[in-house]
């Protein structure tokens, strides 16, 4: 039998509609915790960017308010939700062949409850398969109504029947449902959903959509009420953050908005994720020299040092203008922690382009390097392009690559030993007991012996030794 998508009522106050589902839901669990004795159970399952990490967040925080307690494994849980990345293949066939173990769960425990969301969701090929192939999934839903799990999750309880509602685009942005956070004293804030670069090689508009900005007094409340709530370090978050602004009614820039959140009282650290060269502007680089709470690092993906391979990505800058904005950057920061995204094989891909990017790196000198073989995605229009790079040849650059990168890596890390900086503890190491593990305002992770309560806090470190990703450092002062 086809599974036909159950249509869903909208109301003008989503945010309330949205609250009355879980309230409905909550007593529905609140009976099962009287009748068995446990609360139920959620598992959240999270693939891909910081993006999608922070809509777990909000998927968890329905949940618990609805009266799930969170588990480590599938196998304990009443709800599974697996939230999904399209980006790269080998993300899409992970998460196949996790739905596909799901499917023993579900014979075993009938009222186990799958969900699926993100970006896999929003193609239609994906949803053809789940069809066909994955009769056991109760829910699927895509990236424009993560907000509305609650009412999903009462239809596939009132119906008896899956679930499908994917949309092709936006039509609210809810801001005031809860959200459980990772650490209390730091938090990812949305300001821009979507993308309008259309790199040929990306899929992310397609399966997010255009880009549509936060309000700024949104942005700002959830700021303050993050800090309010003992929050000191913010990342803010968007596929494109200096686009932020421009489909405004009243346009406002990303350097404007970053300067106002800087200013929040109590913020002692501001992030943001991730930028593209052709947008960042000299005003953003002035604002963030200009304030001590702006990180001074950036991640400025160049993906290809070759101007012909960058015009076939259609990243809309080149080589010369891309190593300019470096010098701009540089020249107001020289001490800044500057990372990036290197794409290796793109179709058509040349020894001499790939020289380009290797002069690249060697220029620039990137804290930090993330590399990636060309994924072909369908629906891109660089999945057509003739001179598709063999697989023996792509390995070839991409080894040489990571040589390069390691050895910069090493002493960018080196150049910290017998220098102070403040940094942010975050956590216990799990490799050393009595160590804790924390970054330094320029991003660089660092282990130091600590004490417990010190966690969340801000303290200055003097670095003792460091490998080519970590450096080992002591406390030398409280506070």
């Amino acid at each position: 039998m086809e599974r036909k998508p159950i249509i869903l009522n909208h109301d003008t106050d989503e945010g309330l509609r949205q609250k009355k589902y879980i309230e409905k839901l909550k007593q529905i669990n609140d009976r099962f915790e009287i009748e068995n004795g446990r609360k139920k159970k959620m598992h959240v399952a999270t693939f891909g960017c910081a993006m999608n990490f922070h809509d777990s967040e909000k998927l968890k925080g329905v949940l618990e308010e609805i009266g799930y307690v969170d588990c480590d494994t599938e196998t304990e849980a009443d709800f599974v939700v697996y939230n999904t990345c399209a980006v790269r293949e080998n993300a899409e066939q992970r998460v196949y062949g996790r739905i596909g173990r799901l499917k023993a769960l579900k014979r075993k425990n009938p009222d186990l409850i799958i969900a699926l969301c993100g970006c896999m969701m929003q193609q239609e090929t994906v949803i053809e398969t789940l069809k066909r192939s994955h009769r056991h999934v109760d829910i699927v839903f895509g990236t424009h109504n993560i907000y509305r799990l609650a009412e999903l999750l009462d239809t596939r309880l009132t119906t008896g029947k899956p679930v499908f509602d994917i949309w092709d685009s936006y039509k609210d942005i809810v801001e005031d449902l809860p959200t459980v956070r990772k650490h209390k004293f730091k938090s990812s804030v949305n300001i821009i959903f979507g993308c309008n670069n259309f790199c040929s090689y990306c899929i992310v508009p397609y399966v997010r959509g255009r880009e549509r900005s936060r309000s700024v007094e949104d942005i700002l409340e959830e700021v303050k009420t993050l800090v309010a709530d003992g929050v000191i370090e913010v990342t803010l978050l968007g596929q494109n953050v200096n686009s932020y602004g421009k489909n405004l009614d009243e346009p406002i820039s990303f350097a404007e908005l970053i300067s106002k959140i800087a200013e929040v009282e109590g913020l002692k650290r501001v992030r943001f994720m991730t930028s593209h060269p052709k947008d960042l502007s000299d005003e953003l680089i002035d604002v963030m020299a200009r304030y001590d709470n702006i990180c001074k690092s950036v991640h400025l993906p160049f993906q290809s040092g070759s101007t012909e391979i960058l015009d076939k990505m259609n990243r809309r800058y080149t080589k010369e203008s891309y190593l300019a904005l470096i010098g701009r950057i540089k020249a107001k920061m020289p001490d800044i922690a500057i990372s990036t995204d290197i794409i290796v094989g793109f179709p058509g891909e040349t020894e001499e382009d790939f020289l380009h990017t290797l002069d690249v790196l060697k220029q620039v000198e990137f804290d930090s390097v993330f590399t990636f073989i060309y994924s072909k995605r369908t629906g891109t229009p660089a999945a057509v392009l003739e001179d598709q790079i063999d697989e023996p040849v792509i390995k070839e650059r991409f080894n040489r690559l990571l040589d390069i990168v390691k050895d910069k890596a090493y002493i960018k890390s080196m150049a910290h030993i017998g220098n102070e900086y403040k940094i942010l503890i975050e956590q216990k190491n799990d490799q050393q007991e009595g160590m804790y593990t924390g970054r330094l305002d320029n991003g660089h992770l660092v282990h130091v012996y600590g004490t417990e309560d010190m966690i969340g806090q801000i303290h200055r470190v003097r670095i003792l030794s460091g490998k080519t990703f970590y450096l080992i450092g002591e406390i030398v002062n409280e506070g």
